[in-house]
């Protein structure tokens, strides 16, 4: 969700080198039928074992392919007690529609019901059993009823949904920044590790013991001496049946590797335009920055896309850099064939859609920040 452009700013901040540290709506759409459609010009072939979708740069549906009503927000300025929350690191939404909430600033997780109703309070700061240290990422190992968290201090802790803790899993010689779990408890990570010609980024599928056992793949890292805060930084997510999605977005590529043996099976493109960063973009850039010693040296464009997400039917989202007239930023959406369908607005940022909910984590201007679900109806099948 926040990501390891996030992560790495902080660090930055804090003066740290390398390997530690990172942080109403109804879409308004107008009612035209989504028979306005253009046949697909993409392309589909095989090379070896791996399915490669192309899409052209213009989806097959020019009119809107669903629409979103929001049922729920929690967070928010008006939000007291129970209810508050710090700064939202990550989402994870289960079976129920019971919502999980990562909360960076107070390093603990708050649960609340299908209804919005807080439920109970997971983890707190330290060091100790159950206690977590500059939490990055969470995920449930569905089938062991568990909840998973990663943390900065390159370890991973356990509780049960209850809020039981249940064991701490170091990495040791592996400098883990991100990590989640499949739904069986297998453990995917970012590694950050410094080398002859730069830092790079490794994703890696480790054994439940934390055995490192497939490198997926890797890039590079961001630089100490010359920071450029608009370079392409890898995104990992788990979509259905357990695949890891991966996408480095120097390109518009996203890559689906197989649970079974962490091999890619499927490579989804698109050709698109690539945005530029804007003056005031800099300049907000050397605000942040300013006083702290570090040299900035900014690419002439953004990342091919800012992330993704999925749907549980296995749809694939995309958030890219552009933006409508509103400030909602465009969603490039490819159905589960891999073919680029529909484009849709939206507040960033998304966690995923399951059940034909949406969910969300979205901030407002002073910087409050809430976790949405909306009611799904899609126009097309």
């Amino acid at each position: 969700m926040t990501g390891l452009k996030k992560a790495w700013q902080r660090a930055l901040r804090g003066g740290l080198r390398f390997g530690i540290v990172y942080p109403m709506l109804i879409i308004f759409l107008l009612p035209q039928p989504a028979s306005a459609q253009a046949k697909w010009k993409g392309s589909v072939i095989k090379e070896g074992g791996v399915t490669i979708i192309r899409n052209p740069k213009e989806p097959i549906y020019k009119t809107p392919i669903l629409e979103l009503e929001e049922e729920l927000s929690i967070g928010g300025p008006d939000a007291q007690g129970d209810y508050a929350i710090g700064r939202i690191m990550d989402v994870v939404v289960d079976e129920v529609g019971t919502v999980y909430v990562l909360d960076y600033r107070n390093s603990h997780i708050k649960v609340f019901d299908q209804a919005g109703a807080f439920v109970l309070t997971i983890g707190r700061r330290g060091q100790g059993p159950g206690e977590l240290e500059m939490p990055m990422m969470m995920s449930l190992v569905r089938t062991h009823g568990e909840i998973a968290v990663q943390q900065v201090t390159r370890r991973m802790s356990f509780f049960k949904t209850d809020g039981t803790f249940l064991r701490h899993l170091l990495f040791k010689d592996l400098r883990a920044i991100l990590g989640l779990c499949d739904s069986k408890g297998q453990i995917y990570v970012i590694e950050g590790r410094p080398g002859d010609e730069g830092s790079r980024y490794f994703v890696k599928k480790l054994a439940a013991d934390g055995t490192v056992m497939a490198t997926l793949g890797d890039s590079p890292a961001p630089r100490v001496d010359k920071y450029n805060p608009f370079m392409p930084v890898g995104k990992f997510k788990m979509g259905s049946n357990d695949d890891l999605v991966y996408g480095y977005p120097k390109t518009y590529e996203i890559q689906f590797f197989r649970a079974s043996d962490a091999k890619i099976f499927k490579k989804i493109l698109r050709d698109y335009e690539p945005v530029a960063v804007t003056a005031e973009e800099k300049a907000e850039q050397e605000t942040a920055v300013k006083g702290r010693g570090i040299v900035l040296d900014f690419s002439k464009f953004h990342p091919a896309y800012r992330g993704f997400f999925l749907s549980d039917i296995g749809h694939l989202f995309v958030e890219t850099f552009e933006k409508t007239g509103d400030g909602k930023v465009l969603h490039d959406i490819f159905d589960p064939e891999g073919r680029f369908i529909g484009r849709v607005p939206l507040e960033p940022s998304g966690v995923g859609i399951l059940k034909g909910k949406y969910y969300a984590v979205e901030q407002d201007e002073e910087g409050y920040q809430y976790v949405k679900r909306y009611a799904v109806t899609w126009k097309v099948q």
